[in-house]
């Protein structure tokens, strides 16, 4: 295979369950484990694929990568080819969203669908703010003080208090990561705007927005679900950012329905991607 695909970084991936395939991808600062709670309920019905995204997890950090959005596809495109896998439902959550969108307008070819949580069409300036508050706080008060800054960011404040394992997981293992990867590719997002593409997506898409969401004003959905033309929008309230660790099996049921429903409209004339 030639292209980004060739040129695509080894990524590690969780492999769980058969059948159609379907792609978690993380956010900036996170890994695959953020679907921890999701993989389960996915898993017993179609083949689910959760990699670590260069510079986070158990993937490699190259010293010298800016971690766009071409590098992070090529890396993507890569680990489909790998796993002798033609195409995939794409779900991405927050800035894996940004890069689910970009792989549906740049190739969609291999991707079936699009589901984006807390995703946008462009980075405004609010969610740049929030990237730039959490780079201050980690270079001036250290990674307890970002863990306390993201526990508020993230999370919605119910939750979050009756979740306070979640907490003092975050707080415990905040020292232990290494943030570069996380502060690249923030840096790489700050431009992000598919405004005068996202009308020519062909996938079809899933909006997943959260009402209370402190990162991703929940704006954004409304524009993405005005924007893209035949997707459909699931809204949640008193939820924050982080959906698939708030709102699992609501999020597991929205999925399903919807990917089921896709490849139900592909038909059995359509060739499926090739599986171990």
């Amino acid at each position: 295979m030639s292209g980004p695909a060739a040129l695509g970084l080894p990524l590690y991936a969780r492999d769980a369950g058969s059948g159609t395939p379907l792609l978690l991808l993380h956010g900036l600062g996170a890994d695959h484990t953020i679907w921890n709670a999701l993989i389960p309920l996915l898993s017993p019905s179609f083949r689910v694929l959760a990699p670590d995204l260069r510079g986070h997890g158990r993937s490699p950090a190259p010293p010298q990568a800016a971690y766009g959005l071409e590098e992070l596809s090529g890396d993507v495109l890569a680990l489909l080819a790998t796993k002798e896998l033609d195409s995939a439902h794409v779900v991405g959550l927050s800035g894996g969203a940004l890069l689910a969108l970009r792989l549906g307008l740049d190739h969609p070819e291999r991707v079936r669908s699009v589901t984006l949580i807390g995703g946008a069409v462009y980075m405004d300036g609010h969610t740049r703010a929030v990237g730039e508050r959490w780079e201050q706080t980690f270079a001036q008060g250290g990674p307890d003080a970002l863990a306390l800054r993201l526990l508020k960011d993230l999370y919605y404040p119910d939750w979050i208090e009756a979740h306070l394992e979640i907490a003092d997981r975050l707080r415990a293992e905040a020292p232990k990561m290494d943030w570069t990867g996380a502060v690249r590719w923030g840096r790489a997002m700050a431009t992000f705007d598919e405004r005068d593409r996202v009308g020519t997506l062909r996938p079809p898409a899933l909006i997943v927005q959260a009402m209370n969401d402190q990162v991703v004003d929940a704006a954004h959905g409304r524009i993405l679900r005005q924007s893209i033309p035949g997707s459909r929008i699931r809204i949640f309230a008193e939820t924050g950012h982080l959906v698939p660790v708030e709102r699992p099996a609501e999020l597991a049921e929205a999925i399903t329905a919807f990917v089921r429903e896709v490849e139900d409209q592909r038909g059995p004339g359509t060739a499926p991607a090739l599986s171990r």
